[in-house]
């Protein structure tokens, strides 16, 4: 008996689309919003013109930056001329100013970026009684102005002798809740649990395991809280205002805005060129900053978009 084996059903032909391929020298179009265009350059205008103004201001003199365009040089340009009268009017103040600047904001910039990476480690690979609470109290702490502590910072500060000193301006500035929280978020993915353990077995402590390990791996964090509360206690001026009463421990904030309340008022000292030695002197005062973000923009910028992303 001889057995027929059905015939196999006929496949239906498959339809395949030609592949196109790129061709080496074309490239595809980007898409371009004209709205977001627009909102781009207004935004780059917002930031830039300020900054535009005042590098023309401080080629004019006291006489100019009233008498011509404000946007534009004048026929008898004087920036270095400017630069040197600021640099040496009152036997040289403003230096004394801009080193005093310095001194606070690069020592309470290293302090608050130290504190704020241990905190911020200790929350994100200790745990704690009470852990929880605490980091929610940091949270909260982001959200109460600087400017609604300065009263009670200085009433504590002159019963133990701070007050017209240095410490009075740095001490408070080491704290930065904000820092902390973005450090414990970096933390919290930028350092292995396995590599504490495996450090932790060969005897290391934990303060080593800090210092030569972890402050590595959070370099980019690091940075970002870094310049955070560079730029805040460069431009501080309400603490030091109040806390600080010899002129020769004003940062540049307050000693420019005496120069400019002489110059109003017709103080002690005033002259009819004040108004640009203000001017130039605010142009001197954003050089360091704008230094210290072209040395720093790649830890910063990497530092910044993970700690937006992670949680």
């Amino acid at each position: 008996m001889t057995t027929t084996t059905p015939p196999a059903p006929a496949t239906p032909a498959v339809r395949r689309t030609p592949v196109r391929h790129r061709q080496p020298g074309r490239r595809s179009r980007a898409r371009r919003s004209t709205p977001l265009t627009i909102a781009m350059l207004a935004a780059l205008a917002y930031f830039l013109l300020p900054l535009f103004w005042l590098l023309i201001a401080s080629t004019k003199s006291a006489q100019d930056l009233f008498d011509s365009f404000g946007l534009w040089f004048s026929h008898s340009p004087r920036l270095l001329t400017n630069i040197e009268d600021t640099l040496t009017r009152s036997d040289g103040v403003f230096v004394r100013w801009l080193l005093n600047t310095v001194v606070y904001a690069g020592v309470s910039a290293i302090g608050a970026a130290l504190l704020a990476a241990a905190g911020g480690y200790g929350f994100a690979k200790f745990r704690f009684r009470g852990d929880r609470f605490a980091f929610n109290l940091v949270l909260g702490a982001v959200m109460v102005p600087t400017t609604a502590l300065a009263i009670p910072t200085y009433l504590l500060f002159a019963e133990v002798g701070l007050v017209n000193t240095p410490w009075a301006v740095i001490l408070p500035s080491l704290v930065n809740p904000f820092g902390l929280y973005l450090m414990r978020v970096y933390a919290a993915d930028a350092v292995p649990d396995s590599l504490l353990e495996a450090a932790r077995i060969d005897g290391a402590g934990e303060a080593r395991i800090f210092f030569r390990i972890v402050l590595r791996l959070l370099a980019p964090g690091l940075v970002t809280v870094l310049l955070f509360t560079l730029v805040a206690t460069w431009n501080n001026y309400f603490l030091p205002l109040i806390m600080l009463n010899d002129p020769d421990l004003y940062p540049i904030t307050v000693g420019l805005s005496s120069w400019a309340e002489q110059a109003q008022n017709g103080g002690a000292g005033a002259s009819s060129d004040m108004i640009a030695l203000v001017v130039t002197g605010s142009l001197i005062s954003i050089v360091p900053l704008v230094v210290a973000f072209l040395l720093l923009q790649r830890y910063w910028q990497s530092g910044l978009a993970t700690g937006s992303v992670k949680q």
